[in-house]
């Protein structure tokens, strides 16, 4: 079994950066990549980042890429998601998830999930 506990939402205005964490525990080989999924209301989940743990190889969603980037710090079991130049489009509840094989931006690849961040936008 794999814990994941996210933190760092909040409310910003446009332009404004966010940084939120992913604390991981539990089954090391149940979590080769976290990920980032993020669901807006009356919308469907999308991930919008993933990182494979081992080895740092980060993908991130076109949505949001050159905004957003995907870091980990192995010795805290901490995955982060930075979050620049923020759009009221990117209010969402933010979801850390882990898989343990597929890696990929489709949530329905990961296994376990946190409870989820909220992040709201303002313009």
């Amino acid at each position: 079994q794999v814990q994941l506990a996210e933190s760092g939402g909040g409310s910003v205005q446009a332009g404004g950066s966010l940084r939120l964490s992913c604390t991981t525990s539990g089954y090391s080989n149940g979590r080769e990549c976290v990920g980032w999924v993020r669901q807006a209301p009356e919308k469907g989940r999308e991930g919008v980042a993933y990182i494979y743990t081992r080895f740092g190889d980060i993908y991130i969603a076109d949505s949001v890429n050159g905004r957003f980037t995907i870091s980990q710090d192995n010795r805290k079991n901490t995955v982060y998601l930075q979050m620049n130049n923020l759009q009221p489009e990117d209010s969402a509840l933010y979801y850390c998830a882990a898989a343990n094989a597929g890696c990929n931006l489709d949530p329905t690849t990961y296994k376990f999930w946190g409870q989820g961040t909220q992040v709201t936008v303002s313009s």
